[in-house]
C-alpha cells in the first residue's frame, strides 16, 4: 500500500519548524522515486514533541518527533515509509502515556484526520450527531444539550442548554449563533487546536445549535492573531456548504443555516459576550449593561446564542453518544470533558483532555512533568491574566468550578500556567493590574481607574513608601474592582492580585525583610 506522511500545520507545530520537515520529506520521496501522500493534519497537542510526523503501516499510525529538517533524510535511511526503528521513534501515538491517560471525546479527530476533508470526517464518526438532531424536534435536541450538563467551556461556566432554551423560546424572526472564538488568555490554545485541527466538529456543532434555536445564521468571531485557523476554517466551511451541510437545506431537510468568519477586533475584551457582539456590529468593543440579555436582545437586536468554541463542538458527540454517555464523565456539576492546556515553565506543556476531577497536582506534576528547568513549583496560574494564583499547598483542589471556587479560583478556559521558585509574585500582581490597565474598554471607574491606581500603589510597595498602607489601599481597591466593574476585565482582577498577596506574602514585604528572608 501507499504509505501517508502526517505532517502538522497546525499554528504551534508550524512555529517549530513543521512547513520546513514537510518541505524536506517532499524533496526527499522525490530524490528517492517513492510514493507516499502528505497530508497536512493538525496537532495531537504534544508541543514537546512537535513537529511529530507519523506514518501509517501495516500495523497502524507510527509516530516519529520532534523531527527537524535535518532529521529527514536518516529518517528515510532507517525506513521511515514501513515504521523503521530510529532514535526519534514514539511507537503508536496512542501509546504514548500522555495520550494513553486523556478522555478524547472533543478532540477525538483532532491530529488524526485531514482537517479540510469532509470525507475523512465522515469516516471518522463526523456528522453523526448533525444526522441525529435532524430527527428530533428543537425542544429535544435542547433537553438532550441540557441533560448532558455541558457547561460554557469558555470560563462562566453556565449551563448550555438553559442557554439554547432561553433563545429557542424567544420570539423572533430573525436568531443567530455567535462562536466566541477570541481565545485570549494566557495558556490557552485549545479553541486554536480545535479550528485548525478539526474546524468540521465546530461547524457541525453550531448547525446543531441553529437547528435547535431557530437560528439561521451563525458568526465565528475569530482574534485577529489566528490567520492559520482563518485560512483552515474557511476552506471547511466551503466544503460543507459544497456538500450541503450549510445553506438552505442542511442536508436535505427543512432547515437552513449558513455560517461566516469575521476577524476581531484585536482587544482582549471583545472576549467578553456583549463586547464581542458591539464589535461585531462593527462598532468599538464596549462592554453592555445587562439586562437586556443577548439571548433576548443580542447581535442586531435579535435573539442570540453565544458560546465559545469548545463548548460549540462538545455537542456533536452529545447527540451522537447520548446525554447519559456525556453525562457520565466528571464530579459534581462539572460534567463531561475539559482539555486542559499545560503551559509556561513546564517540561511536558501541551493539551491534555481528561474528564473533570483530577487533581491540580496530579496534573503538573504527573501529567506535565514539573517545570522545564527542574526547579520547584512554586506557583500556577488557572484561568488566564485574571485566574488566581495558587502555592503547592492547594495541588490537591480537583479540576472542577465549584472546588476552585471555594478556594477563590477559577477555571476559567482550562489554562494552567506553571511557575518556578524563581518568580516575584509583586511582580506578577503588577502585572494583573496593568494589564487590566491596558485592556480596559474605559466604560466603568471601578475597572479604569482602579487598575491604573492598583499599578501605582503597588510600585510603591516596591519602592517601600509606606508599604503596609499601600497594601491595604491594594485590598481596598480590589473590593471596589471586584463588586463594581460591569465585566469580568475589571471584576476578575483583584483574584490574582489578592490570591498572590494572600499565598505568597514574604513577597510583598519591605525590600530589607525580602532580602534577610532569602
Amino acid at each position: 500500500m501507499t504509505a501517508t506522511i502526517y505532517i502538522p500545520r497546525d499554528s504551534g507545530s508550524l512555529a517549530l519548524g513543521a512547513d520546513k520537515v514537510a518541505a524536506e520529506v517532499a524533496k526527499e520521496l522525490e530524490a528517492r522515486g517513492e510514493k507516499a501522500e502528505i497530508v497536512r493534519n493538525g496537532s495531537r497537542g504534544l508541543y514537546w514533541l512537535e513537529p511529530m510526523v507519523e506514518v501509517t503501516t501495516d500495523k497502524g499510525r507510527v509516530a516519529y518527533g520532534p523531527v527537524k529538517p535535518s532529521d529527514v533524510k536518516s529518517l528515510f535511511d532507517s525506513g521511515l515509509l514501513s515504521g523503521g526503528d530510529h532514535e526519534l521513534r514514539l511507537g503508536k501515538p496512542e501509546d504514548i502515556p500522555f495520550l494513553a491517560k486523556q478522555t478524547r471525546l472533543t478532540f477525538a479527530r483532532c491530529g488524526i484526520t485531514d482537517p479540510v476533508s469532509l470525507a475523512d470526517y465522515e469516516a471518522h464518526d463526523g456528522l453523526k450527531g448533525l444526522k441525529n438532531a435532524l430527527k428530533l424536534s428543537p425542544q429535544e435536541i435542547v433537553a438532550q444539550v441540557t441533560d448532558s450538563g455541558l457547561r460554557g467551556r469558555g470560563g462562566a461556566g453556565f449551563p448550555t442548554g438553559i442557554k439554547w432554551k432561553t433563545v429557542l423560546d424567544t420570539p423572533g424572526a430573525q436568531k443567530y449563533i455567535v462562536c466566541n472564538a477570541d481565545e485570549g488568555d494566557s495558556g490557552t490554545f485549545s479553541d486554536r487546536m480545535v479550528m485548525e485541527g478539526d474546524p468540521f466538529v465546530l461547524i457541525e456543532g453550531m448547525t446543531i445549535a441553529g437547528i435547535a434555536t431557530g437560528a439561521t445564521k451563525g458568526y465565528v468571531y475569530l482574534r485577529s492573531e489566528y490567520p492559520h485557523a482563518n485560512i483552515v476554517l474557511n476552506e471547511a466551511i466551503m466544503a460543507a456548504r459544497k456538500a450541503g451541510v450549510l445553506g438552505r437545506r442542511v442536508l436535505g431537510s427543512d432547515y437552513a443555516f449558513n455560517i461566516e468568519v469575521r476577524i476581531g477586533a484585536g482587544a482582549y475584551v471583545c472576549g467578553e459576550e456583549t463586547a464581542l457582539l458591539d464589535s461585531l456590529e462593527g462598532k468599538r468593543g464596549q462592554v453592555r449593561a445587562k439586562p437586556p440579555l443577548p439571548a433576548h436582545k443580542g447581535l442586531f437586536g435579535k435573539p442570540t446564542v453565544i458560546n465559545n468554541v469548545i463548548s460549540l463542538a462538545s455537542v456533536p458527540v452529545i447527540m451522537d453518544k447520548g446525554a447519559e454517555f456525556y453525562r457520565d464523565f466528571g464530579m459534581g456539576r462539572s460534567r463531561g470533558t475539559i482539555p486542559i492546556q499545560l503551559t509556561g515553565n513546564i517540561k511536558h506543556g501541551g493539551l491534555f483532555e481528561a474528564a473533570f476531577g483530577m487533581t491540580l497536582g496530579e496534573l503538573v506534576d504527573d501529567i506535565g512533568g514539573g517545570t522545564a528547568t527542574g526547579r520547584p513549583v512554586r506557583a500556577v496560574q488557572v484561568g488566564g491574566p485574571l485566574g488566581a494564583y495558587f502555592p503547592r499547598d492547594l495541588f490537591d483542589t480537583p479540576f472542577d468550578y465549584e472546588a476552585f471556587a471555594e478556594r477563590d479560583g477559577l477555571i476559567g478556559h482550562a489554562g494552567i500556567v506553571v511557575f518556578d521558585d524563581a518568580v516575584d509574585m509583586l511582580k506578577q500582581a503588577r502585572f494583573a493590574m496593568e494589564f487590566c490597565a491596558i485592556e480596559s474598554c474605559g466604560k466603568c471607574t471601578p475597572c479604569r481607574i482602579g487598575s491604573t491606581r492598583g499599578v501605582e500603589t503597588l510600585d510603591k510597595v516596591r519602592a517601600n513608601i509606606e508599604p503596609e498602607k499601600q497594601l491595604e489601599l491594594v485590598i481596598d481597591l480590589c473590593n471596589t474592582m471586584k463588586f463594581g466593574s460591569l465585566c469580568a476585565l475589571g471584576g476578575f482582577t483583584p483574584y490574582p492580585v489578592m490570591s498572590a498577596m494572600k499565598h505568597f506574602p514574604e513577597d510583598f514585604r519591605p525590600a530589607p525583610m525580602r532580602e534577610a528572608a532569602e
